[in-house]
């Protein structure tokens, strides 16, 4: 099994970031176009913005793996958990580790930080995400998203 290194992202991992990025976005099937993965790229970027960026790197160190990662307040708690916005591994990675550490990465960040627990969603057509999600837990929340979509101003 390859050995994999995670870590937060830097300003050279761009250009790989980038097209994961795009991956990830084609397989939800969103648009994107350099505005807004600027924006996102430079909220990764900025130590005062809440979204951080983890990257995983195969032994040659190319970037097959993204998880953008914040924390989130949890009023019932009264503390803050992780919640992963997003989550992609390169196709060619899938099934070799490389989600393993993101998520071993993940679990090491939420000890540090004190997050009593890490929140996702997922499409409900992700299968082959969601067969890794169980993996780690047991199984989807009882909970429901609902998305209220505001008019443009």
């Amino acid at each position: 099994m390859p050995h994999y290194h995670t870590a937060f992202v830097t300003g050279a991992d761009k250009p790989q970031w980038r097209t994961l990025f795009n991956g990830y976005a084609d397989f939800y099937g969103v648009p994107m176009d350099d505005t807004i993965a600027d924006t996102v790229w430079s909220w990764l970027l900025d130590p005062n913005h809440v979204l951080e960026g983890l990257v995983v790197r195969d032994e040659g160190g190319a970037v097959v793996g993204l998880a953008h990662v914040r924390a989130c307040p949890r009023p019932l708690g009264g503390c803050e958990m992780g919640f992963l916005d997003d989550m992609f591994v390169a196709p060619e990675a899938r099934g070799t580790g490389a989600a393993d550490a993101l998520f071993e990465a993940l679990r090491n960040l939420a000890a540090e930080r004190g997050w009593p627990s890490v929140r996702w969603i997922t499409q409900h057509f992700n299968e082959r995400g969601r067969a890794f999600y169980d993996r780690y837990t047991n199984g989807p929340s009882d909970f429901i998203m609902y998305q209220w979509k505001q008019p443009n101003p």
